[in-house]
């Protein structure tokens, strides 16, 4: 049986934050957890210790900025690989790549698809990946 990769998803967008669990979790490789807002998303990762943490940058009350700086600066998330999705930027700004940097962290520009996500995630997540 494959080992489930734990993925935290902090996005204020209620619909969003489920459409992207339902179809991560249909491929059967991961299993998603959401957070509506940066503070819960903070605390949840301490917590849950995910694989991997995909966070919006325009969110009320607290930043993606100040919630990645937040996660980076703690020394049980700061190891955690984090990944912006954002709208901010369209693709077709960033042209034919998923992702660029934002602050030091890839970002990947919504919407996407759930195949191009889901295979962005594999390549994060590689065992031979070193980070």
């Amino acid at each position: 049986m494959i080992e489930k990769k734990k993925i935290l998803l902090i996005d204020d967008e209620e619909n969003f934050c489920f459409f992207v669990r339902h179809n991560l979790e249909q491929a059967g490789e991961f299993e998603v957890i959401t957070a509506n807002r940066g503070e819960e998303g903070i605390s949840l990762a301490g917590e849950q210790k995910p694989d991997l943490i995909l966070l919006d940058i325009v969110m009320p009350k607290m930043m993606g900025e100040d919630v990645a700086a937040a996660l980076t600066n703690d020394p049980k998330t700061k190891n955690i690989p984090l990944v912006f999705l954002t709208a901010q930027v369209r693709q077709e700004e960033i042209g034919v790549e998923l992702t660029k940097e934002i602050g030091g962290h890839l970002f990947i520009a919504k919407p996407v698809n759930t195949e191009k996500l889901s295979n962005f995630i594999r390549a994060i997540l590689a065992p031979e990946k070193i980070r």
